[in-house]
């Protein structure tokens, strides 16, 4: 494990600072820790990192100061008021978690309260008048969501402008829109575009190398979708080919469908893979993020088919979904399946693999989604991911290390962070959108393993449910350092390749025709392309031309099996060096 400073360390909120920890209070603080520290302050951390540790710590030293005397957490949901109170008071810090606009004063016997970012834009003057009355630090959880909309942004800045000390945390991308943030700086560029300024970040990649987050293994699930459009025509897509943005979004849809194999397929390859893990993590437990409540239904009778064991269901209109969050984080049940309940902030340490059953694209909701698998409890932990193989989510996946900052002064959606995406994930979905049913029917919907996306490389290739091939990468150990990882992923790779060829050598047609293994390489070339046209920016035609100069022959159709293994390796080759 990193450095740590056990005699900096609030009790209960750790046994000991991380060394980032101990970095970020020096940078509030000064090396020696006599500064008196700046009112404003941002610290960017990936998920799982320990960010309230960090400012339950700074919170308690400048109580302790008599700096403040008086604390407001402003946190997204429900769920994490009661969360961050319970970590509070770990270390002797009394927060309301349950206080209301017409509550009126706080109880005596509190500290402070936690409230959401919705009740404060409800009646900010209420809360300024709470943070006028009394020295004030304001702690804002997932700073982002007070940029959502310029009335959420000006209830924040008029509630806690008299605070004291306000401190912004944030542990995903910020937003897209152009809405300045409240209280977070933007310093101009030389190329005039206004760019947001952290105090202190802590990333993914160096969280991942010092041992606090786990390594994330995404592994990626093709096959053929059938679908009937609202005129009556059947439409087949193969997932993980080159399809139009319609075509791949119906495909999407069809895969996650309750009503076709896919699902089924990847949710008992999800299993397998949990088993293996509770090997050597007894109490690792899996969690399905579903697109509504009718889908989330419907993976949990899968999942008592598949395992034999009920699966707890957490939907946003359960009066008692924090009580069975909470209840789920301290048993060893295997499944949790919700729905956008459990996207951000939620510390459920012992959650290991995940199935990203949901039609939501935006990087932030994927950011805050994989960020509930990466905790890391002891060292060598992995968590595995399950998820379409559609473009959109492999450029997801592959840049995980990816640092953002939140630019103004720029057209919304020019990176391709839509955060129109994240409002429609995140409102009332009990079933799907109003004509829907109509306009779309899945008539079937198989699964194949597609292949593994790790540390920005791409291993495996496309095998069928419950072949060998498969199970060498759901077989890998769950203990095991970052470069145990890829090296096992990287002999698993070689192994199958290997296979691969002496069943060609042996007997061309023993296993499938010339033109079902063209086919196969077809879709392996093509699912690189993809990758690296959301890596590098370059158009997918661009990207197959450069392959032809450096590899010879002709067009992919007209192109050989050999001349297309070429072309693979080649583009793998780029990745490598790219990444190195």
């Amino acid at each position: 494990m990193p450095p740590a400073f056990p005699e900096r360390a609030a009790w209960g909120t750790a046994s000991s600072l991380r060394a980032w920890q101990q970095q970020a209070l020096e940078a509030y603080f000064g090396v020696d820790g006599t500064a008196p520290g700046p009112r404003d302050f941002l610290t960017v951390a990936t998920p799982g990192a320990g960010k309230t540790t960090f400012a339950l710590r700074l919170a308690r030293e400048l109580m302790e100061r008599r700096v403040v005397s008086s604390l407001t957490i402003v946190c997204p949901t429900e769920h994490l008021k009661r969360q961050w109170a319970e970590s509070a008071a770990r270390v002797g810090i009394k927060i309301d978690p349950e206080y209301q606009n017409g509550q009126g004063p706080v109880g005596k016997d509190f500290h402070g309260v936690a409230v959401t970012y919705a009740t404060v834009a409800a009646r900010p003057a209420l809360h300024r008048n709470r943070t006028e009355a009394r020295k004030s630090l304001v702690i804002f959880d997932e700073v982002h969501h007070a940029g959502d909309g310029l009335s959420w942004g000006d209830a924040v800045r008029e509630a806690f402008e008299p605070a004291t000390r306000r401190v912004a945390l944030s542990g995903t991308p910020f937003r897209t829109d152009i809405n300045p943030i409240p209280f977070v700086q933007y310093e101009e560029g030389p190329d005039g575009i206004r760019r947001s300024q952290a105090d202190y970040t802590y990333g993914y990649g160096p969280a991942l190398a010092d041992g606090v987050v786990r390594p994330v293994i995404f592994l990626a699930y093709a096959g053929e979708m059938r679908w009937r459009t609202r005129a009556g025509d059947e439409i087949t897509a193969t997932l993980g080919e080159p399809l139009t943005q319609d075509q791949t979004s119906q495909a999407w849809r069809a895969a996650l469908d309750p009503k076709g194999n896919w699902i089924t397929q990847v949710l008992a390859a999800a299993d397998r893979r949990l088993t293996e893990l509770r090997r050597v993590i007894p109490d690792a437990g899996g969690l399905v993020i579903a697109t509504d409540h009718e889908a989330a239904r419907a993976y949990a009778k899968m999942l008592r088919a598949v395992t034999g064991q009920g699966a707890t269901i957490v939907l946003s209109d359960d009066p008692t979904a924090s009580k069975k969050i909470k209840a789920f984080g301290e048993t060893d049940d295997r499944w949790m399946v919700a729905v956008r309940m459990v996207s951000e902030g939620v510390d459920i340490p012992r959650l290991c693999v995940g199935v990203y059953a949901t039609s939501t694209s935006t990087p932030l909701f994927f950011a805050q989604a994989i960020g509930r698998f990466v905790r890391a409890r002891k060292r060598g932990e992995t968590a595995s991911v399950f998820l379409p193989s559609v473009p959109t989510l492999m450029g997801h996946a592959s840049e995980m290390e990816e640092e953002r900052d939140h630019v103004l002064d720029r057209p919304v959606r020019e990176d391709g962070l839509d955060d129109d995406l994240l409002a429609e994930a995140n409102r009332e979905k009990d079933t799907p959108d109003v004509g829907e049913e109509l306009a779309f029917e899945t008539v079937e919907a198989s699964a194949t393993f597609d292949r593994v996306l790790y540390d920005g490389g791409e291993f495996g290739m496309n095998a069928e449910p419950g072949s060998a091939e498969e199970e060498e990468f759901l077989g890998i150990p769950g203990l095991l350092e970052p470069d145990q990882v890829s090296a096992l992923l990287r002999k698993r790779q070689a192994a199958q390749i290997a296979n691969e060829r002496r069943r060609k050598t042996g007997d061309p047609r023993a296993d499938r025709t010339a033109a079902e293994d063209i086919a196969t390489l077809r879709r392996e070339l093509n699912g690189l392309v993809n990758a690296w046209n959301h890596r590098t920016g370059q158009p997918q035609g661009v990207i197959h031309n450069e392959l032809r100069r450096a590899c010879g022959g002709p067009p992919v159709p007209q192109a050989s099996a050999e001349e297309i293994r070429e072309r693979i390796a080649k583009i793998r080759d780029w990745a490598a060096k790219r990444r190195s």
